[in-house]
């Protein structure tokens, strides 16, 4: 092909679609040129989503299928520093009930960053290219507390939950349910996440700041977030704003006294999933009972339920991000579903304390830096074995004037930009509104399961639209979503003011 610039899609050097759908047959390795073939570096990342043809279930190698690129170091570190964070968090939550000590919790998640790195490699940057990575299920962990006090045993609630999982990606019912959702809905759903997510990161840094007695660093770290966000945001570099604020957050506290040292050595966690199910090793709680997997069931069944608005707003957030004519490289919701249940029943078997969703804090960044899952998956999985097997970098990610910013601009802010965009346009605002005040009343999932039949019924959002639903799409599957989500609810205890319905979930 010529090396002339390649002028950017959409541009009025290609008015006809036809024209340029035409320019874009043939191989990936065919149709790629060097990024100084291109008028800009966006054009040229662009085109690299363009010209992708990610391969189910056939390798998808390196070079061949795709290219690495600098901007994949960004969402694979931001990934790196939310898994460390994240299942630290998990593993910490079951563990302080059972009497497991800072040690455990440690070893696990370095037992998890290896698991995990081998699902990585296997799925999103081989076999299912558009799987998003298998990550940590982050609006489970309130409920981690009421689990364990149940008498839970993690191992059979992850059984579960991988079980589950397999059943609704392979009936097709995840990117069903996606489908069904409006823009209202699921814009709605992406303000409250971001907006709690936001809040509650600040809340962590002051709460950090003021325990060592130096609250003037949380204000001082979250005004210049603010500061070189906007900067970053002005040149179109958002996609910069996890290392850089990383630099900065870690930089400033250490710079006006905040202590940090690192204390975790480099080595390796017990490899033997009988030492983390052994009566007296690991967990200390042995094979699960059939009774135990009863006690779980409900909670099983709401955390997978959880899974559609959360793969959901990743997936619209690729939508809002890439250029046209990308479809093919878009986050699939049914695989990354697989993905996920196949990684949470290996990783549980194995001992692993982590339960899985779709990964925010990878697919977000990547959505920003426009590239595509597979080349930035394998760098994760990379980075993950390097924080895994030398120890410091965990010190580093879960410090937190470093890892709530990375968490606010790698995640949260870009939901709440993306909710916004969502919402601008025709009738969403009212569908949006009831999603955050459900939400707010319960939780997320019960939000998004009763703003979903409210909307496909008619009676808020676009009349227009719900008129062309299918009965079954109309109210059917929607009422059915929310009686299971909400019965599942009622029963486990999460209706506020409303006592659990089974005696074993009173606490």
């Amino acid at each position: 092909m010529s090396n002339a610039k390649i002028p950017t899609p959409g541009s009025n050097l290609q008015t006809d679609p036809a024209d340029y759908d035409n320019e874009l047959q043939g191989s990936y390795e065919e149709l790629h040129q060097p990024s100084s073939s291109f008028e800009s570096r966006d054009a040229y990342l662009n085109r690299e989503l363009q010209i992708m043809q990610p391969k189910r279930w056939r390798a998808n190698l390196p070079f061949r299928d795709y290219r690495f690129e600098y901007e994949d170091t960004i969402p694979a570190m931001a990934a790196t520093i939310g898994k460390v964070v994240m299942v630290g968090a998990i593993a910490a939550t079951f563990a302080g009930p059972l009497g497991l000590g800072e040690a455990f919790v440690l070893e696990n998640v370095r037992y998890e960053l290896l698991i995990v790195s081998f699902f990585i490699i296997v799925f999103s940057g081989l076999f299912l290219p558009t799987a998003n990575l298998a990550g940590t299920h982050g609006p489970l962990i309130p409920l981690i507390p009421i689990v364990v006090a149940a008498g839970g045993h993690p191992m059979a609630f992850g059984l579960l939950i991988g079980a589950f999982g397999l059943l609704l990606a392979i009936s097709k019912g995840g990117s069903l349910l996606a489908n069904l959702t409006s823009k209202g809905v699921c814009g709605g759903l992406l303000l409250y996440l971001g907006f709690i997510g936001t809040t509650s990161q600040v809340k962590n840094l002051f709460t950090w700041a003021e325990g060592i007695g130096m609250a003037h660093i949380a204000f001082i770290v979250i005004l210049l977030t603010i500061i070189l966000y906007a900067v970053l945001e002005n040149y179109n570099k958002r996609w910069l704003a996890v290392p850089l604020s990383c630099l900065l957050g870690g930089g400033v506290a250490f710079a006006l006294g905040a202590p940090f040292e690192f204390h975790t050595a480099p080595g390796l966690p017990h490899m033997s999933p009988a030492y983390w199910w052994g009566e007296n090793t690991g967990w200390m709680l042995g094979l699960p009972t059939v009774e135990s997997f009863i006690v779980v069931l409900p909670f099983a069944v709401l955390a997978v339920a959880m899974w559609s608005p959360d793969f959901l707003g990743h997936q619209v957030f690729q939508k809002i991000s890439y250029p046209k004519r990308t479809e093919k490289v878009l986050m699939d919701i049914d695989d990354t579903m697989i993905s996920a249940s196949v990684r949470q029943v290996a990783g549980s078997v194995l001992g692993g304390a982590n339960f899985a969703s779709s990964w925010g804090t990878y697919i977000v960044p990547a959505a920003i830096a426009k590239r595509p899952i597979p080349a930035g998956a394998l760098l994760t999985a990379l980075f993950c074995i390097i924080a895994g097997l030398w120890g410091y970098p965990m010190d580093l990610a879960i410090w937190e004037p470093v890892m709530c910013v990375a968490l606010i601009v790698g995640v949260f802010i870009p939901l709440l930009e993306a909710g916004m965009e969502m919402t601008r346009e025709g009738k969403t605002t009212q569908s949006a509104a009831i999603v955050v005040f459900a939400s707010a009343l319960v939780n997320p999932a019960f939000g998004w399961s009763i703003t979903l039949l409210l909307d496909n019924l008619g009676l808020i959002g676009s009349k227009e639209r719900s008129a062309n639903l299918s009965k079954m799409s109309r109210w059917i599957i929607p009422a059915t979503m929310f009686v299971v989500l909400t019965g599942v609810m009622a029963v486990v205890g999460m209706l506020p003011g409303i006592p659990a319905l089974l005696p074993n979930f009173r606490h």
